[in-house]
């Protein structure tokens, strides 16, 4: 890799890492103190109607963003015109939403959701106007700026629920966080990126856009079906109390772990974009699997080894049904995790076709066991959230190989390290947590921590775990050195 993709790729991981830090720390402020003020219904009844409408954000983005950030050449008058074409998308899916807010509330048998729903429906709009720049902003590799927008919305959006919800509001807080944080995203982007589009030019050539574009959505649609078929079933079959519950679950863990896979395709798409066809793609791939399952693998094991006590004291008494789902989730996460490289290899490659041949199969495991597991109840569907990827995981390096051509033996390998690893984190933990019962919840945590971090450190006896940990190292040196040039 050059040293210009080398500096931005290391500058990038600063900036994005310290913005995540940020995310993680007001998503965790977000759980505790919200879970705190509105009941499992509250969070119930916002849920139901995200997991509908939330299929419109990724129609409304209809991967656009990243094909304007993984083209090589992408003129003023194609940025105009996709912006243009990302804002009526916005707009169509927005009158859509209020339109069939009706419907919602039929599918789940609950009034209040119209009203919710058409709430809701503003952000298409809002969203669909801040696509291209937010995309122009990670194009330019200006992520510093990117972090600030990441933490800044969500900061003020979190402000205005916690003042709500003091109020009373109930689950409308949650209604206004969504529309707070896409509104002051939407400005801040705007500002930043110090560009208006000029009018729709029909004599920019836009087929090679919308075309990846096109293969991509169809890759995030099966997505996400196969992402929310627990929500919509647990919903529809079990009411908004229990959706409310695994939502919490969901949000406790699922939340921060895409606080950290996303910002990490923010850096890793442009810079893979540039380095394919090097030889140093496939070392990037190689590291970038490290850098992002190993801390990832080993917060989860932490997680699921001490999900009572955890969630006892982040959420409370009123949240006890919450440990079982939380754990199984945790599983889920690390094999989501150590596969989510090959979709940075699919954007940067522009292999959007093979990605959405993937996403079916992927999809298909996904949704047949969460449908199974829905037999046994929200513990049930939770179990087969988890059974899917390790299922998928294996399938897509095998895919990633025959699609990409990528060596994916060492990718293999390398995954193999990061479970042994995470596997005695976990354990340890387990054992820990479950022994110092007799101390309380904070007891609990922080015996199952301690002993989870002396677990981790006994690993370095294995001289491959060792060979991992000066990458990593290798890594975070040229990260600070590049952020303090």
């Amino acid at each position: 890799m050059s040293v210009g993709l080398a500096g931005h790729a290391a500058r990038g991981a600063l900036s994005t890492g310290v913005g995540l830090v940020a995310r993680m720390l007001l998503q965790l402020a977000s759980v505790v103190v919200l879970s705190r003020l509105l009941s499992p219904r509250d969070y119930g009844i916002v849920a139901m109607v995200v997991a509908i409408i939330g299929i419109g954000d990724t129609l409304r983005d209809f991967g656009l963003s990243s094909a304007a950030i993984q083209s090589r050449d992408l003129s003023k008058g194609q940025r105009s015109n996709l912006f243009w074409t990302n804002s009526a998308i916005g707009l169509a899916l927005g009158l859509l939403a209020l339109a069939g807010s009706g419907l919602v509330a039929r599918f789940y048998d609950e009034p209040a959701l119209t009203a919710v729903t058409q709430a809701l429906a503003v952000t298409f709009l809002l969203n669909g106007m801040m696509t291209q720049y937010r995309a122009g902003l990670v194009r330019d590799m200006r992520f510093r700026v990117v972090a600030r927008v990441d933490v800044v919305a969500p900061a003020l959006a979190l402000v205005a629920a916690v003042g709500l919800a003091l109020a009373g509001a109930g689950y409308w807080a949650l209604v206004a966080q969504q529309i707070v944080q896409a509104v002051v995203a939407l400005v801040a982007v705007v500002w930043a990126g110090r560009w208006l589009p000029g009018r729709y030019d029909r004599g920019e050539p836009m087929r090679d856009l919308y075309r990846f574009g096109g293969h991509l959505l169809g890759s995030q649609l099966i997505g996400y079906l196969a992402n929310n078929v627990d929500s919509l079933t647990i919903g529809h079959r079990f009411g908004a109390h229990a959706l409310g519950v695994y939502n919490r679950a969901f949000q406790l863990l699922m939340n921060p772990l895409n606080q950290v896979r996303a910002p990490s395709t923010t850096v890793a798409l442009p810079v893979l974009s540039r380095a394919a066809g090097t030889p140093q793609f496939d070392e990037i791939v190689r590291t970038g699997q490290l850098v992002l399952a190993y801390p990832v693998t080993i917060a989860l094991a932490v997680v699921a080894g001490t999900a009572e006590p955890l969630v006892g004291v982040l959420l409370g008494p009123a949240w006890q049904e919450v440990p079982p789902v939380l754990r199984l989730l945790a599983v889920a996460g690390i094999f989501q995790t150590l596969s989510y490289v090959g979709y940075w290899v699919y954007l940067a490659r522009g292999l959007t076709r093979e990605l959405l041949h993937y996403s079916l199969a992927s999809a298909a495991i996904r949704i047949t066991c969460v449908l199974v597991g829905s037999v046994w109840g929200v513990v049930g569907v939770a179990a087969g959230y988890a059974v899917a990827p390790m299922l998928a995981w294996p399938l897509s390096l095998w895919w990633l190989g025959r699609s990409a051509g990528l060596p994916v033996r060492v990718l293999y390998l390398g995954a193999a390290r990061v479970l042994l690893v995470g596997s005695v984190t976990g354990a340890a933990a387990t054992v820990a947590s479950s022994a110092a019962a007799s101390l309380g919840p904070w007891g609990e945590l922080v015996a199952g921590a301690l002993a989870a971090l002396v677990a981790c450190a006994a690993t370095l006896v294995l001289p491959v775990v060792r060979r991992d940990l000066h990458d990593l190292r290798r890594a975070a040196r040229a990260a600070l050195r590049r952020g303090q040039s």
